[in-house]
């Protein structure tokens, strides 16, 4: 029998179309985004030295937490509500609508502008501890990790020796993790500070970050079930 051809080609060409197809829609898959469904969220926090004041965002010490959770492997979104010039009390204010998503690691980053003001270290406490609590009320899981701070020697040595203190006493008492100070190694170093020597540079950042992770990996992990 003498082959169709105008049924064989049209046929031919059509399968050829859907092979392409199947292709192109399996390309498209293997490149779209991962479901972040599944994602748990770091929250930082803080002032002007989370919000990266005088550096590039993604020079900040929360972005590259968010370079090193996802180095790691660890499903994690970090999410930077760093804003300048904030203290506890406003940290404290502006926690609700923060907690209207889930919040699976908090990292408390504040405190230094109470400190810069001159205000009392006993109200700073106070809503640190407020924080820290509202943040269990909404989810007990949440895990903790306080940031501690202190101040120039011009505040005074009685206003500074309460003031460091009030840090660790706080993560004792409400079983947060401590980070004891947030500036370790970059804190009163120029050439890791901008001119104003209080924020610091993209290397400080860095320097941050690196030593913040020595204490936030673990406690990803324990937070991913790792």
């Amino acid at each position: 029998m003498t082959p169709n051809f105008r049924r064989i080609v049209p046929s031919a060409v059509l399968a050829l179309w859907y092979a392409v197809l199947f292709v192109i829609l399996a390309l498209i898959a293997r490149s779209a985004p991962a479901d972040t469904s599944s994602r748990k969220t770091l929250v930082v926090l803080g002032d002007s030295i989370a919000a990266g004041y005088g550096v590039d965002p993604a020079e900040a010490f929360p972005a590259r937490l968010q370079q090193k959770s996802d180095a790691a492997g660890l499903p994690f979104s970090v999410v930077n509500a760093g804003i300048s010039g904030d203290t506890t009390a406003g940290g404290l204010r502006r926690l609700d609508w923060l907690l209207r998503r889930p919040v699976d690691v908090l990292l408390l980053e504040l405190g230094g502008n109470d400190g810069l003001r001159g205000l009392p270290p006993e109200a700073t406490r106070s809503n640190l501890a407020g924080i820290i609590t509202r943040t269990r009320e909404k989810n007990p899981d949440t895990r903790i990790i306080v940031a501690g701070m202190q101040m120039p020697p011009n505040m005074g040595e009685a206003y500074t020796s309460r003031f460091q203190a009030l840090f660790p006493e706080v993560a004792k008492e409400y079983k947060a993790t401590l980070f004891p100070f947030l500036l370790e190694g970059v804190g009163g170093i120029p050439a890791l500070n901008q001119p104003d020597q209080i924020h610091p540079t993209a290397e400080g950042h860095a320097l941050i970050a690196s030593n913040l992770w020595l204490i936030i990996e673990p406690v990803l992990r324990e937070a991913a079930g790792k």
